[in-house]
């Protein structure tokens, strides 16, 4: 029994603007806590979802799961939190598509005494939740940057760095990755909580790929197009990293261009394996959404909120850097390590 039994709406609420990745099955009597994630098609929030349905199972609560059409969508994620306060739900867990605009209907939630957990990418500003779930972005692309570094030092290469980033948004889960990357290679990054302001002559320039394979492609291109010595390759995701990949393949540079990335999923592994991407660092979705799903079962009990790691202004829930390659200095996993250990 929750500390408070909420009351529930007799039926399900939708929009043309909202997609809805559960069934609306009301009426079961169990207590209801919500993911909302950015899309329900990257195979990062797939496995977030099958993490948060495995423990919601595990707690006797009723999971309603919802999604943006694409990434940036936040008019999607206002609506699924008013279903979800609709459903009188407990709390819910949310990767946010935009990191400002969803704080207005959070602050509506905390109205009606639901927790509410980010996942991955945290709020602006963070406190607008009452705990974030996440991987430490900027270390995951620190380890890639330091990576990287010894890799062209050791070949005794000077870098051209193409930097294929997520959107314009200047979302924090976007900045802290590349700021960490570039951080880690030794670049010079003038204020670490915004991406492009740099003046390093290693940079051949930055382009957006909404963390998709058909972005990644057109990124790499349109770089490619701007300096054709590009060598190192940045990218937020590896989907974003695959169609790169294609992009150089098409252009004779696959075999003279080094890729790294971040995610952790099977396909990006698989990836490493083959050698389209040179290292990528690790994140744990599933671990992420049980942790965040207990959570809420805990502050339904007896009120107890989640702390944070110490140190840190979120719950780590750890990175781990994979390569066949490893350099001198930087703790790494091989892909072996990563398939058994992967998601998606």
């Amino acid at each position: 029994m929750s500390r408070r039994r909420r009351m529930v709406a007799a039926g399900c609420v939708m929009t043309l603007m909202l997609v809805p990745t559960a069934a609306c099955n009301r009426g079961s009597g169990e207590d209801v806590v919500g993911l909302i994630t950015k899309t329900d098609t990257n195979p990062f929030f797939v496995q977030m979802k099958k993490g948060a349905e495995a423990a919601a199972e595990e707690q006797n609560l009723e999971l309603q799961s919802f999604a943006g059409k694409q990434d940036g969508d936040n008019e999607a994620q206002v609506q699924a939190i008013e279903n979800l306060m609709s459903y009188g739900a407990i709390g819910f867990l949310i990767t946010p598509n935009d990191s400002k605009a969803i704080v207005p209907s959070i602050d509506k939630a905390h109205e009606q005494d639901m927790l509410v957990i980010a996942l991955d990418t945290p709020v602006d500003p963070p406190n607008a939740a009452d705990a974030t779930f996440a991987t430490d972005n900027y270390q995951a692309g620190k380890l890639i940057g330091q990576w990287a570094k010894e890799r062209f030092a050791k070949d005794g290469k000077q870098a051209k760095i193409a930097m294929l980033d997520l959107n314009a948004n200047q979302v924090s889960v976007d900045v802290k990755r590349d700021q960490g990357f570039l951080d880690g290679f030794g670049i010079d990054i003038k204020d670490p909580n915004r991406i492009g302001d740099e003046n390093d002559p290693r940079i051949a320039g930055h382009d957006v790929t909404d963390g998709a394979e058909d972005g990644g492609r057109t990124a790499m291109e349109n770089l490619l197009q701007k300096d054709p010595s590009i060598n190192l390759v940045y990218t937020i995701n590896e989907p974003a990293a695959a169609g790169a990949y294609q992009a150089l393949k098409s252009a004779g540079r696959d075999k003279d261009t080094v890729i790294v990335s971040i995610d952790g999923g099977c396909p990006g592994v698989d990836n490493v394996s083959k050698g389209v991407i040179g290292a990528t660092s690790m994140q744990f979705p599933l671990k992420m959404a049980q942790m965040g799903v207990d959570a809420i079962a805990a502050y339904a009990k007896d009120g107890t909120k989640p702390q944070a790691t110490p140190g840190k202004d979120f719950y780590d829930t750890g990175t781990e850097l994979i390569t066949d390659d490893p350099q001198a200095g930087v703790e790494s996993k091989d892909s072996a390590w990563g398939k058994q250990n992967c998601w998606g």
